[in-house]
């Protein structure tokens, strides 16, 4: 029995190591993404300066329950009767595209509803950067679409 654990500790130690390094790894690109919401407000604020509603890592009120209602930042254009559903995320750089789709769909419904209740042209713009900076063509497209100078 002492011969196995002695075998079997290394090992426990490497698998642990293993786990927190990707732990770590997860930290990061959480602050980086909650990096990129803090700019993209700011952002926003500075070029709009109070013609806004700005909800941050906030649930969207709804009559009907809906299961993905909480969008990263939502913009909601005071006086042009417009509203911005928008998400951020690092994905792989293979997967860019696919999260990009992924985020429109999630929140299909909720812009269904938004539309329904408030009134306002409502739209989705997914902000998707892949781990090393790749971003897909449409990128610039959604981005030009968040006020302010950029």
């Amino acid at each position: 029995m002492l011969i196995e654990k002695q075998v079997l500790s290394p090992l426990f130690l490497f698998y642990n190591h293993k786990i927190l390094q990707c732990y770590k790894a997860t930290a990061t690109v959480r602050m980086v993404v909650m990096i990129v919401i803090i700019i993209i407000i700011i952002i926003i604020i500075i070029s709009q300066g109070g013609k806004i509603t700005i909800l941050w890592n906030q649930q969207v009120q709804t009559d009907r329950t809906i299961p993905n209602n909480k969008p990263d930042i939502t913009i909601r254009g005071n006086e042009k009767g417009t509203c911005m559903l928008i998400d951020v995320a690092i994905s792989g750089d293979r997967n860019v595209i696919k999260k990009e789709a992924e985020k429109i769909l999630r929140y299909k419904d909720l812009t269904i509803e938004i539309q329904r209740m408030w009134n306002v042209k409502t739209k989705v713009i997914p902000v998707i950067t892949g781990a090393t900076g790749t971003v897909s063509m449409l990128f610039r497209k959604y981005v030009s679409n968040i006020p302010g100078k950029h």
